[in-house]
């Protein structure tokens, strides 16, 4: 698995996301919530990822698009290092559930936190 995050690896599909709410799971490492679905892909990939900040939390475009950008940077640098291995399929949505700003450092910290709870809750199955 590369360190790449392109249009493939988006998750984009309207009917996929609203599934994932409904019927997916969560894992918390707070400013970070990821919620879960164990899926196939008609294309053929592992892992399909959308990123999130609520408007209500951050009312200007400008702090939402940086935070949506650090946390693609962050997730992007750490999926090799926990889904390299990983034959399963999954559609993941991250949340970022803080009202305060952030640095690339602590969000970072947080998304490998995610990332180390998230392959202990799927393991134990």
């Amino acid at each position: 698995m590369s360190f790449k995050y392109s249009k493939k690896d988006k998750l984009k599909s309207k009917k996929l996301i609203e599934q994932l709410f409904t019927e997916g799971k969560a894992v918390t490492a707070y400013p970070l919530k990821l919620v879960y679905l164990k899926t196939e892909f008609e294309d053929g990939y592992q892992l399909k990822t959308g990123v999130s900040v609520s408007k209500r939390l951050h009312k200007t475009a400008v702090s939402r698009n940086q935070i949506k950008r650090l946390l693609r940077e962050a997730y992007r640098l750490n999926k090799p290092l926990y889904f390299n291995n990983s034959s399963a399929s999954f559609a993941f949505m991250i949340l970022y559930l803080s009202k305060d700003g952030t640095t690339f450092e602590k969000l970072n910290d947080s998304m490998k936190l995610l990332f180390r709870k998230f392959t202990d809750k799927t393991s134990n199955k």
